[in-house]
């Protein structure tokens, strides 16, 4: 028996990640205050560690979207997949060229293309989907705020990464 709401529960394991990364904020102020040579620098690196990691799952949250799509997201192994009811695959992380937000029937989709042309897409609010966040902050030349607002997509379709050698092939 919990004795939290299901609505709390999921607002708590939204905002977890900030709230570690502002309590490190939060210790480097205190050793910042406690002064000194060795702990002022260290409350210092302290601050800015907590800060990059409350940027980084500032966008993390941002890229989270409520459940409402069928289908699951795997990400393992430097491979992405996607088993829907309908349509479904795998593509490989080392293999894709481009990464794009496209909006079909007014929900945001992530369609990953690789080298040989095959394409895959992704519903933005499927099961296990933020994990992608992970998975594209991987690729090379990759920006995470990028990925981030490309969830808020508000338009038909925007290119959101291509690898950087093979853009200048072409």
């Amino acid at each position: 028996m919990s004795f939290v709401r299901p609505e709390a529960r999921i607002l708590l394991n939204r905002w977890s990640e900030m709230a570690l990364a502002l309590s490190v904020v939060l210790a480097g102020l205190w050793l910042i205050r406690m002064g000194g040579y060795f702990l002022g620098p260290v409350g210092v690196a302290l601050c800015a560690l907590g800060g990059a990691w409350a940027l980084l799952a500032l966008r993390r949250i941002r890229f989270q979207r409520p459940v409402s799509a069928p289908g699951v997201v795997e990400v393992d192994e430097g491979q992405v997949g996607y088993l829907g009811p309908t349509f479904g695959g795998y593509v490989s992380l080392r293999e894709l060229v481009e990464v794009r937000m496209i909006r079909l029937h007014g929900q945001p989709h992530w369609r990953l293309k690789q080298a040989d042309g095959q394409t895959l897409l992704i519903p933005a609010s499927a099961t296990g989907a933020d994990g992608l966040f992970d998975a594209f902050a991987s690729l090379p030349g990759a920006s995470t705020a990028a990925f981030a607002a490309a969830v808020d997509l508000r338009g038909d379709a925007q290119i959101v990464w291509r690898h950087p050698a093979r853009v200048a092939l072409t």
